[in-house]
């Protein structure tokens, strides 16, 4: 996936001298956060890969590091996903092209013509865009379907509006995502994100007590600040395009005494694997809750508690 960062470094490029006159030099493009890459973005972006076979052109989507609204409202939400993880789930739902943007006054203020001109037409060379529902672009939201229309006419690509999505009659939205994961209602959230809810992030030096235990744990501090409540999981453990099962503990560790106000760390044992994961990438996805996180006596009662945690996991991932 090429990626592009920023305006400076798309005015500087020529996709048509980098790649000549032909498809990989032009663009379909969606426009959005897309945070979470939720079951109605990858909708949108199903509809995108279709948009840029007809015109023959990459996909390609323009997206935000930092959410809008903490420019244009003071505040904005926490992010379901890392630009990191953000990046890597629209790769994989086929987008071939990003341009990644600061969203700064500089963004704010261009006009549905200015954004038209430069981003569309000069720089991603445009021969599709694909309108999320009732979304508007430009400054002062002044770019709606039909504005963008006329200026497609003008500037040689086509416009099309895509249909809102729902489930359940509800619409599906991030906010709506962001509140089922942090109620723990991962039903909820995997059928609205058309996955199960996950954390991203490196695997970090730990302490080796798992492994001191019997039980060794791939260490995460994950990503994303949206995250289930805190206690023991069933989960998958995607590694290297493979999926493994495995039992996570999301929490502070109290039993060590680490301490209620220390970050929460994310500790997943991978069922019957025992490769080195130091510095791997990996993505985590909550599949049971199993117990919450309590402290123990000892480390012993803590070593048999895990056992039959890991036992419970296996029942569940196995079935």
């Amino acid at each position: 996936m090429h990626i592009i960062e920023g305006l400076e470094t798309l005015d500087a490029i020529d996709l048509e001298h980098q790649y000549g006159d032909g498809l990989e030099s032009r663009s379909a493009v969606c426009v959005g956060v897309f945070d979470g890459v939720h079951l109605g973005h990858l909708r949108l972006i199903h509809e995108l890969v279709e948009l840029g076979s007809q015109q023959q052109a990459v996909p390609a989507v323009v997206t935000f590091r930092d959410h809008p609204d903490q420019l244009l409202r003071g505040k904005s939400p926490p992010l379901l996903v890392s630009i990191e993880h953000r990046l890597r789930l629209l790769r994989r739902a086929g987008v071939g092209r990003v341009l990644l943007l600061d969203f700064d006054a500089d963004i704010r203020d261009l006009s549905a013509r200015q954004f038209a001109e430069r981003v569309l037409a000069r720089g991603l060379r445009t021969r599709g865009l694909l309108l999320g529902y009732d979304s508007a672009l430009g400054k002062d939201r002044q770019g709606n379907a039909a504005s963008f229309e006329e200026l497609g006419k003008e500037l040689g690509f086509l416009v099309r509006e895509a249909d809102k999505l729902a489930v359940d009659d509800v619409p599906i939205s991030s906010s709506r995502i962001r509140k089922a994961i942090q109620e723990g209602d991962l039903a909820r959230a995997h059928r609205l994100l058309g996955r199960g809810p996950s954390a991203f992030g490196i695997v970090i030096e730990g302490d080796h007590r798992g492994t001191a235990m019997g039980y060794p744990t791939a260490n995460l501090e994950p990503q994303s600040s949206v995250m289930p409540p805190q206690g023991v999981y069933a989960v998958d453990v995607l590694h290297d395009g493979e999926l493994h099962p495995g039992v996570a503990n999301l929490g502070t560790r109290p039993t060590f005494g680490d301490g209620e106000d220390s970050s929460p760390l994310l500790e997943v044992h991978l069922l019957d694997y025992n490769e080195n994961l130091y510095s791997a990438t990996l993505e985590i996805y909550y599949r049971a809750f199993l117990r919450a996180e309590r402290p123990f006596a000892t480390a012993e009662h803590l070593r048999a508690q895990i056992s039959e945690d890991v036992q419970h996991a296996r029942e569940l991932l196995m079935a």
